[in-house]
């Protein structure tokens, strides 16, 4: 199901399958989310949660001898959540573990995604809730997908990623197992604030930008200074990915990675795993701007 809030220069629609963002329009009416195209991807923006990316073969060992089984991104980005209110703009949804996620992730939990508009910005704020009685490990991040170009007669090379400071990042390769070579590693920016988008940057997928010192980054076109700014930071790491061909850029702000080839297969192992304690609550928030 859908839902809708706006102000006056935005109107935000949402969905309940992943309870997450479906459009974002201006006072134009020029879309920023990118629309499905089944040729190349039917998501717009999962919600990626107890797991960002991968775990090798899916599986890992979790707690006291217990194993956990997810497929890529986790169990709730296919999931429906419920709406649990409204107003003109703002709008809170939940989902609560069931049986079947209990299977995959031996954790009882309840996830908020929360969305709050003001002017011309969306703040999206997920809670992670421990409703069980063990310490719970977990990573969460989001999935938005922008559209890319905005406007027809433009081409995707012709926007950039702007960044606060200087930035030099060798991205690490991506395996054909949905994990990360660590001793992989190919520069991507080099003493830069300027990264010039090409298709060719994500012909093996994800890139993971791991070593970042902004926490922003804008996506602008070269020709119009139109595009968003996403601040992002509650989360460490930011990925990008596209299709070769496809009119998107998914900015991706994380709090984990897939699985690297330098670690183990227990959890609790994973670089930068996140707690809660029985009846905690987490919050991680990112905002996402227009710009025009």
């Amino acid at each position: 199901m859908d839902y809708t809030i706006k102000n006056r220069e935005l109107t935000v629609t949402l969905k309940t399958l992943s309870g997450t963002l479906k459009s974002i329009k201006d006072s134009e009416g020029r879309e920023y989310i990118w629309q499905p195209d089944p040729a190349f991807w039917t998501g717009q923006a999962p919600v990626c949660f107890p797991i960002c990316g991968s775990i090798r073969d899916n599986t890992a060992e979790i707690g006291s001898g217990k194993t956990t089984s997810m497929p890529r991104h986790g169990i709730v980005r296919k999931r429906e959540f419920t709406m649990e209110k409204q107003s003109d703009d703002e709008i809170v949804f939940s989902i609560t573990s069931d049986q079947d996620m209990l299977e995959k992730y031996p954790f009882p939990f309840r996830l908020y995604t929360m969305y709050h508009l003001e002017g011309k910005s969306l703040r999206v704020t997920y809670r992670v809730e421990n409703t069980g009685t063990e310490t719970m490990p977990f990573f969460i991040g989001g999935h938005p997908a922008f559209a890319c170009p905005l406007e027809k007669g433009e081409r995707f090379e012709d926007y950039h990623l702007i960044f606060p400071e200087k930035e030099t990042c060798a991205p690490s390769a991506p395996l054909s197992n949905g994990l990360q070579d660590m001793n992989d590693r190919t520069p991507l920016l080099d003493n830069t604030d300027d990264l010039k988008l090409s298709y060719d940057y994500f012909v093996n997928d994800v890139r993971d930008l791991d070593t970042l010192k902004s926490r922003s980054v804008k996506l602008v076109s070269g020709r119009t200074g139109r595009g968003i700014k996403l601040d992002f930071a509650d989360f460490p790491y930011l990925m990008l990915w596209t299709k070769p061909g496809a009119e998107f850029l998914a900015v991706e702000p994380w709090t984990g990675m897939s699985t690297t080839t330098d670690e183990d297969d227990i959890f609790e192992h994973k670089i930068n795993v996140q707690y809660a304690e029985p009846g905690e609550s987490r919050d991680y928030t990112f905002t996402i701007t227009v710009l025009d």
